[in-house]
């Protein structure tokens, strides 16, 4: 094990699985020359060169779509987004595209792409800038959605996607590209699809993702302290969900508390309370709560984003109510 960084872990990911296959390339704006807008693929233009690691004009709709066609006969693309807000330029490439390509030919042609890059909030960037669009994108078939938490996750994950025969959707943070965590020396993958269990415990189910999970983690710490023990799962893929995870969990806790950043309508934790409420309600002895963001464009000044978004306070005054305290 050694201590890097979220964006070195991104980076090492990317460097392997380009150096063991050659038909992997990156491509995005920044991504070669500048090495990246947030520093992922520093180094990466050095070692591969300009034709596997490829600087794009600001235009998101022409090379989304020429990454998929070079999916479609045979390479396996990284598409960055500087910002997944940006991605809406390129929502019909993706979703009529990429998501829809392998079902609309009849299995002959698969599309193994990654489409990666930050999402939501990234402190005092205002609304067009702060967005999420992980449910946006889990509510396509066709896709797989992965968010991870972690440097040891995001590197695993990360693979693991490059890897897939499908189009993958590969959200990140701005404001964790700098946090540092452990992994592994050499190589190692992590399965899509498959939650975690990141910290036990016997009276709540908390369920999170992405960045969230830190609010989700401070608040089961501060909860200890009050004799509340939390179980903390990490989903890790928001397409696919695995609800036998949440469901074996609420079984023991009885009780479950759903975090995630975005807005409450149509929200993957709406989503996780329908299943888990039909899969276990004989086991639940509170309603499920969700922590989510309030349902309003994301301000710029940081007090007001402090207000709207998900907090460690909030998740306790969650935690609380279902324990009837």
């Amino acid at each position: 094990m050694r201590e890097i960084q979220f964006r070195q872990a991104l980076g090492e990911a990317m460097s392997e699985e380009m150096r063991r296959d050659s038909k992997i390339f990156l491509m995005g704006e920044e991504v070669a020359e500048y090495n990246g807008a947030y520093k992922v693929s520093q180094g990466m233009l050095d070692e591969f060169g300009e034709d596997r690691v490829v600087d794009t004009p600001i235009a998101e709709l022409g090379f989304t779509g020429l990454g998929i066609g070079a999916a479609m006969n045979g390479l396996r693309p990284i598409i960055e987004f500087m910002t997944f807000n940006f991605s809406l330029v390129a929502i019909d490439q993706i979703i009529n595209g990429a998501a829809k390509m392998k079902s609309m030919s009849g299995g002959q042609f698969n599309v193994p792409i990654v489409f990666r890059g930050p999402t939501g909030n990234a402190g005092m960037l205002s609304s067009q800038h702060s967005q999420n669009f992980e449910n946006w994108y889990a509510n396509t078939p066709g896709l797989k959605v992965v968010v991870p938490c972690d440097p040891h996750d995001a590197k695993g994950l990360l693979k693991s996607s490059i890897r897939d025969d499908d189009p993958v959707i590969f959200m990140e943070s701005e404001l964790m590209y700098g946090d540092k965590g452990n992994v592994p020396e050499g190589e190692y993958l992590l399965p899509l699809g498959v939650a975690e269990v990141k910290k036990e415990g016997n009276d709540v189910t908390l369920v999170s993702f992405g960045k969230m999970m830190k609010v989700a983690f401070e608040a089961a710490a501060q909860l200890e302290k009050e004799n509340v023990s939390c179980e903390v799962i990490d989903l890790r893929t928001v397409r696919p969900i695995d609800y036998q995870t949440v469901v074996n969990s609420v079984k023991k806790t009885n009780r479950l508390v759903v975090v995630e950043e975005a807005w409450p309508l149509s929200s993957l934790a709406t989503d996780i309370a329908f299943n888990i409420q039909r899969e276990a309600f004989d086991y639940l002895d509170a309603p499920v709560k969700r922590v989510n963001s309030q349902d309003v464009p994301l301000p710029y000044a940081p007090t007001l984003i402090e207000e709207i978004l998900p907090n460690t306070k909030k998740v306790i005054q969650a935690v609380n109510s279902v324990m009837y305290r």
